[in-house]
């Protein structure tokens, strides 16, 4: 397991004009095979935070290292490794999902065995195979966000950021990303994702922060946070607490 922080945040805040800051002296690390859960109510902070380690917000405040580089000053070199799955996948819908997963392909320079191996074993594994010729428009919530995910794997990401991505997945197809999160985390692959589903965390994630109004109220390893309490009373206990 590499033991290095693949993301580091340090001090990062980020505030939306006049006084209140929706991320506000944020710091933690997630080191490769973790998977680290960013837990918190809607409108806490997480996507804001989330979009800033991506490169989709500027930000002036703190410093963000992705892989040792830093966000702000070399952004091409941190989204080389990085993959990113927003809650609502905004795919390019005249294209094809083959199309689709080959231009990313493209991007990221894969050969052309490589990405004929990883777009098969995911589209079986996802059953989506069948589809990859029909226009992205035609696909249903779930099938676009399939295809996200399948993007976000093409290039074998070192750092993968993923924003509520269990939210309109069908009970198999979440298993099926939690066994794959599993198993790119034995690789040494870190993972850094949002969510408000507590059990889902407390079952995935072997680190947590949880987030509230903009700052980080509490973190750690899960059996440092839950203390042989469930996730969901550890929350509340801190939430409450603050």
């Amino acid at each position: 397991m590499n033991n290095t922080g693949i993301l580091e945040i340090k001090h990062y805040s980020k505030s939306y004009g006049g006084e209140k800051k929706a991320a506000d002296d944020v710091s933690l690390t997630v080191m490769g095979g973790d998977i680290y859960g960013f837990i918190g109510h809607n409108g806490a902070g997480k996507s804001t935070t989330i979009r800033a380690v991506v490169g989709v917000l500027d930000f002036t405040e703190g410093e963000i290292y992705i892989d040792g580089h830093s966000v702000k000053e070399e952004p091409m070199e941190c989204k080389r490794v990085t993959a990113y799955i927003p809650d609502n996948p905004d795919l390019y819908e005249n294209l094809t999902g083959i199309q689709y997963l080959n231009f990313v392909a493209d991007v990221f320079d894969i050969s052309a065995a490589d990405r004929e191996e990883r777009i098969k074993k995911y589209a079986d594994t996802f059953e989506i195979t069948e589809a990859l010729g029909d226009l992205i428009s035609s696909y249903s919530h779930g099938m676009k966000q399939k295809v996200a995910i399948i993007s976000a794997l093409i290039h074998e990401p070192k750092l993968l950021v993923l924003d509520e991505p269990f939210v309109g997945l069908d009970p198999k197809a979440a298993f099926t990303l939690k066994e794959i999160m599993h198993e790119m985390c034995e690789k040494g692959t870190a993972i850094f994702f949002s969510t408000h589903v507590l059990d889902v965390a407390e079952k995935l994630c072997n680190k947590v922060a949880i987030i509230k109004k903009g700052k980080i109220i509490a973190s750690g390893t899960m059996e440092e946070l839950t203390e042989g309490h469930s996730l969901e009373e550890a929350f509340l206990e801190v939430e409450n607490e603050k």
